[in-house]
């Protein structure tokens, strides 16, 4: 496991790690090992992680070369890209009052496959970022695991270039993924219930609920959630790589605070809600067959505001808003200023907070269901 410790850690062992290539590497060389691989991508994401840094040391725009391996001119002219857009997404969290103080990001390879001059190289990142105390009432960290690929060709001289990095999660990007969304093909009306769009501005009327003694346990859903963030429970089925885990880890945390599951079909669509050994309702584990059901059934009602959302209650976003919505996460916090922190599957995220979302997908419909 690669480590990058502490903001101010991790900007001296970027600059250190980015050091021109020298003579001695323009002999041909053995394919790099694993290590090396992983310590690119650990420069790589732990710059992006420091451009988020309310820390006044910028991260370093031009990645030249780590550990001998080189960035191709096109892959350190979108990590420069990527870099500008990340500190907007700075601004604009500035903008809502959120600031992080301090990062730690740390990379594991997972697999490493060399055919001829081409590597594939996939990895595991944590990163845990600390909030920076600005109301007072923030929680200590917010955190995520996530998985990309990397691919790798071998130069004449033998040396190796970076020449790809992508994704493999389903979901949201982490909030140190540069984002850009466009507006995708509008889908058709369908009859069913659909949740109206909700606000994004601040500060919302306010809409508290009991948390606990009534039909629900709220706090045993963010429990539950914050319990399996990271470690996902082995009584539940995974399904991360057939369309994402999202609303099948939501369905679980509120099952876990006392929602009743429903087998029983009836003539109305998306009526059943459940999980069994051999077989599972589509509202479970679908995004927008669970806002259908969750209406239908009137087991939840929609907030007119994001920021009115208490634990247990519920987010969802169409990122391009094409009409279909793309993502489910539960709130797992909230802080006494009203700031909601959310919890979900796909990227594997940790109390990330409304104001962080919104920075990073400024243009999305977002969508804010009381449980």
């Amino acid at each position: 496991m690669l480590s990058r410790r502490g903001s101010t850690v991790a900007t001296a062992a970027l600059a250190v790690a980015l050091l021109p290539v020298t003579a001695a590497h323009a002999a041909p060389a053995a394919p790099a090992p694993a290590d090396t691989f992983g310590r690119v991508a650990d420069a790589v994401l732990t710059a992006r992680t420091a451009a988020l840094l309310d820390n006044g040391k910028p991260a370093r725009a031009a990645l030249k070369s780590t550990n001998g391996v080189k960035l191709s001119a096109a892959r350190s002219k979108a990590e420069g890209t990527a870099l500008t857009a990340l500190r907007g997404t700075k601004s604009r969290l500035a903008a809502l009052g959120e600031a992080y103080s301090a990062a730690d990001t740390d990379v594991k390879v997972t697999s490493t496959k060399v055919k001829g001059r081409k590597a594939t190289v996939k990895v595991t990142e944590t990163t845990t970022l600390t909030y920076k105390k600005i109301r007072g009432d923030e929680p200590s960290t917010t955190g995520f695991s996530a998985h990309h690929e990397l691919t790798f060709a071998r130069q004449a001289n033998g040396g190796w270039q970076l020449t790809g990095l992508r994704a493999t999660d389903e979901g949201p990007g982490q909030v140190n993924t540069p984002v850009t969304t466009t507006d995708g093909p509008r889908m058709s009306p369908m009859a069913i219930i659909s949740a109206p769009k909700a606000a994004t501005t601040r500060p919302a009327p306010a809409k508290p609920k009991t948390l606990t003694g009534g039909a629900y346990d709220y706090r045993a859903m963010a429990t539950y959630t914050e319990r399996y963030w990271k470690n996902y429970n082995p009584a539940y089925r995974k399904y991360n790589a057939v369309g994402g885990d999202c609303t099948n880890y939501l369905s679980q945390g509120l099952l876990a605070g006392g929602w009743k599951q429903i087998s029983t079909v009836t003539p109305e669509e998306y009526d059943t809600w459940y999980y069994a050994s051999n077989g599972t309702a589509d509202a479970w584990i679908g995004v927008n067959e669970w806002s259908w059901f969750t209406q239908t059934a009137k087991r939840t009602t929609p907030l007119a505001n994001v920021y009115q959302m208490d634990i247990g209650d519920v987010l969802q976003i169409d990122f391009n808003r094409d009409g279909s919505k793309d993502h489910s996460m539960m709130t797992t916090y909230r802080s006494s200023s009203g700031v909601p922190y959310l919890t979900y599957h796909d990227v594997d995220t940790y109390r990330r907070s409304m104001a962080s979302i919104i920075a990073s997908y400024p243009n999305a419909n977002y969508f804010a269901y009381r449980t």
